[in-house]
């Protein structure tokens, strides 16, 4: 390509320019569980959910103790433990989420319940008082 003109095409994907609105990090409301990570470890790259990544390296690990390296091994139990921990953290603010939903449904249904009680009050009206016979 020469000198001044620009390559048109995007590299990767959502690629508007360089800036980063569409990222990840930024949406409200992503679960951190289905998100793609990218990891670079001591000899190897791997790419997936945080679940996937841990057991690749758990594997590994794996593969390196029964091989004779336990320094390896360590290495990588310990990037394992990463996403291990990345997962927990996860499934804890799903949970919290979880509950901040529930309570909420309750509280509407409460005043849902308590409007209805409303309405009911004001529609039906009230019995006359019957005239004393004199």
């Amino acid at each position: 390509m020469r000198p001044g003109q620009q390559n048109k095409r995007g590299r990767g994907r959502n690629n508007n320019n360089g800036s980063n609105n569409n990222n990840n990090n930024s949406r409200k409301g992503s679960n951190p569980l289905t998100r793609t990570y990218d990891s670079s470890g001591p000899d190897v790259k791997i790419r997936g959910t945080a679940q996937h990544i841990a057991e690749k390296y758990s594997a590994l690990a794996r593969d390196a103790q029964s091989s004779g390296d336990r320094v390896m091994a360590e290495n990588y139990l310990q990037h394992a433990e990463h996403y291990n921990r990345i997962i927990a953290a996860a499934q804890a603010q799903m949970q919290d989420r979880f509950q901040r939903e529930e309570r909420q449904d309750y509280q509407d249904r409460d005043i849902d319940r308590d409007q209805d009680d409303l309405d009911q009050a004001y529609a039906e009206p009230a019995p006359a008082a019957a005239a004393p016979v004199a």
